[in-house]
C-alpha cells in the first residue's frame, strides 16, 4: 500500500512508514492510501470473536503494508494493555430508545485520542528504524486539550524523539491545562500560547512549511514530524474503533451481521468522523455520519451549503476541544470525493482568501454521507442534564452536543437505523461545566468541580484524573504566537 499526497505530490506514493515518519507531504497536502481496502462480512464476522489488539492489529495490517502483522499486534497488545484502559478500550453502551455510545475515553487521559496516540508512538519508532532515519525527531503538536496530554504521555520518553506542545491558554480546560502542565518526561516541553487552537494549529503549520527552518534544525540533527490528525499514522487507529463497535454491537445482540446504523460524532478538526468514513468505504454497514459541531459551526454550514468560510467569528464554548474554524482533515474529504486538483484548488482558495465554495454536484457527494447539526450552549447543558436524569448516565460537553445532533437527526429524518453515538471525553475533563449544566451554578474553583461532581453523581474520578490534582505544575511557559518558531528551536537544539 502505497501514500499520495491530497494535493498531488508523491505522485509515485512513499511507504506507510515514511507517511507516518514525515508527517505532512512536501506540498503541504496530507497522505493518503492509494486505495482503500474492502472488508466483507466475514471478516467482520471473524474480528467480533477477537480482542481489541487482536482486531486492530488485523484492521492495521491492510494499511500499514510495510509492518508486520506480528509487529502490529505487538504494539496494539502494548498500547491497550489492561492497565492502560479500564474496562476496555472502546466499550459500547446503551441510552435507550436506539441509541448507543461508544465510549472511548477508559484510556491514561480520559479522551478519545488516548485511543490513537496510545499505539501511535509505538508506530513511529518502528517507522524511523524501517526509514534508517538517524536524525532526532522533534514531534510538534497545536492542541485544543486533548491532543496534547495525550500525545505527551504517548511519546513521553520514547527513544529518538521529543515532542512539543503548544495550546492555546484560555482555550483549554483547566483540567487539560493541568494534565499537560504536570507532564512528565524526560523529552517534553508545553508552551501556552495567547490566542485560540486555530492560532496554535496555524503556527505549528507555518513552521512545517518553513523549509529555510527545518534545514537549520537537519543540519542539527533534528527533524519535525506531527502527532496531530494530519498524520496518518494518529488517524488510521481511529478506524479501528468504528469497525469494532460495529462488531460488538452484532456480537451483543444489538444489531443483525449487516444491519445498517448511523453514526454521530462530536468533531471539530474532522479527523474523527473522517476515519469513521473511511470505515464506512471500507464495508462497514454505516448510514450517515451524523457530523457534531458546536457554536463554532463552520462544518455544519459547509455540510448544508457547500461554503467553507473561516472568516468568522470565533466561540469560545462549553466543549472546547471543539472550537475550531480550520478543520485540517476535511482535506482528506475533499481528496477522496473530488480528487487531488480540486482539492489542491480550494486549499489554495483557503489559504489566500479563507473560503471556497463545492459546485452543487460536488456538494451533492458529501450530503450522500454526511448531514451537520450544531448544538448551542444552553442545548448542550440541557442535553447533559436530560441524559443524565433519563438514563443515569454522566456525559461531557462534547458528548451531550452529539447526542442532541443525534436526537434532531432521527426527527427531522425520522431515521429507523440504530444511532451509535461517540463519546469522546471523561464528564470529569469537564467537570466545572458538567455540573453547571445538572446544577445550573459552577464552583469557583474548577479543580473543586471534580470532587463537587463526585458528590453529586456518586460517579467515581477517573483515577489519572485524581493523580493530576496533587501533581505541581512545571510547564509554566506562556508566549506570543509570533514567538513559536523561537521556542520549537531552543527546546529542539539544546
Amino acid at each position: 500500500m502505497k501514500y499520495v499526497s491530497t494535493r498531488g505530490a508523491e505522485a509515485q506514493g512513499v511507504s506507510s512508514a515514511y507517511a507516518i515518519k514525515t508527517g505532512l507531504a512536501s506540498d503541504g497536502g496530507l497522505y493518503m492510501p492509494e486505495s482503500i481496502p474492502e472488508i466483507g462480512l466475514d471478516f467482520i464476522k471473524e474480528l467480533a470473536g477477537l480482542t481489541y489488539p487482536e482486531r486492530a492489529a488485523k484492521i492495521l495490517s491492510l494499511f500499514l503494508t510495510d509492518y508486520t502483522y506480528e509487529e502490529l499486534l505487538e504494539d496494539a497488545k502494548g498500547a491497550y494493555a489492561e492497565d492502560k484502559f479500564t474496562p476496555s478500550p472502546a466499550p459500547v453502551s446503551s441510552l435507550g430508545g436506539g441509541r448507543y455510545m461508544l465510549e472511548l475515553w477508559h484510556g491514561p487521559t480520559c479522551a478519545f485520542k488516548d485511543m490513537a496516540l496510545q499505539i501511535m508512538p509505538r508506530l513511529f519508532s518502528r517507522a524511523l528504524r524501517k526509514c534508517d532515519e538517524s536524525r532526532e525527531a522533534l514531534i510538534l503538536v497545536a492542541t485544543s486539550g486533548d491532543t496534547g496530554k495525550a500525545a505527551l504521555e504517548g511519546y513521553r520518553d520514547v527513544p529518538g524523539t521529543k515532542i512539543k506542545v503548544f495550546y492555546p491558554i484560555d482555550g483549554v480546560s483547566r483540567v487539560q491545562k493541568l494534565q499537560m502542565q504536570t507532564q512528565e518526561g524526560n523529552n517534553v516541553s508545553v508552551s501556552g500560547i495567547v490566542g485560540n487552537f486555530d492560532d496554535a494549529q496555524t503556527g505549528v503549520k507555518t513552521i512545517f512549511s518553513d523549509s529555510d527552518f527545518s534545514k537549520e534544525l537537519s543540519d542539527g540533527g533534528v527533524f519535525l514530524s506531527s502527532a496531530n490528525s494530519i498524520n496518518w499514522g494518529r488517524l488510521v487507529p481511529q478506524i479501528v474503533y468504528y469497525i469494532s463497535a460495529y462488531c460488538d454491537m452484532y456480537k451483543n445482540g444489538i444489531i443483525e451481521l449487516g444491519e445498517r446504523i448511523d453514526v454521530c460524532v462530536p468533531t471539530g478538526n474532522f479527523g474523527n468522523i473522517f476515519a469513521g468514513f473511511i470505515a464506512k468505504l471500507m464495508g462497514v454497514r454505516i448510514g450517515k455520519l451524523v457530523c457534531a459541531s458546536n457554536m463554532n459551526n463552520v462544518l455544519t454550514d459547509f455540510i448544508r451549503t457547500g461554503e467553507y468560510n473561516k472568516n468568522r467569528d470565533f466561540h469560545p464554548t462549553i466543549s472546547p476541544s471543539m472550537d475550531i474554524l480550520i478543520s485540517s482533515n476535511l482535506e482528506r474529504l475533499l481528496y477522496v470525493l473530488l480528487g487531488k486538483e480540486k482539492t489542491a484548488e480550494y486549499m489554495k482558495k483557503l489559504s489566500d482568501e479563507g473560503r471556497y465554495q463545492l459546485t452543487a454536484d460536488e456538494l451533492s457527494k458529501v450530503q450522500e454521507h454526511f448531514v451537520g447539526y450544531f448544538t448551542d450552549e444552553d442545548m448542550c447543558k440541557a442535553t447533559v442534564a436530560r441524559v443524565y436524569k433519563e438514563t443515569n448516565s454522566l456525559i461531557d460537553t462534547h458528548t451531550a452536543v452529539a447526542v442532541n445532533a443525534a436526537e434532531r437527526y432521527a426527527d427531522d429524518y425520522k431515521a429507523e437505523s440504530k444511532m451509535l453515538v461517540v463519546s469522546t471525553a471523561s464528564p470529569y475533563k469537564f467537570a466545572a461545566d458538567v455540573l453547571l449544566s445538572l446544577k445550573g451554578t459552577k464552583p469557583s474553583d474548577d479543580l473543586m468541580a471534580l470532587e463537587e461532581l463526585n458528590k453529586y453523581t456518586s460517579v467515581d474520578i477517573p483515577a489519572p484524573l485524581a493523580k493530576v490534582l496533587t501533581k505541581k505544575a512545571v510547564h509554566t511557559e506562556i508566549i506570543e504566537r509570533t514567538e513559536m518558531k523561537n521556542a520549537v528551536k531552543g527546546f529542539a537544539l539544546k
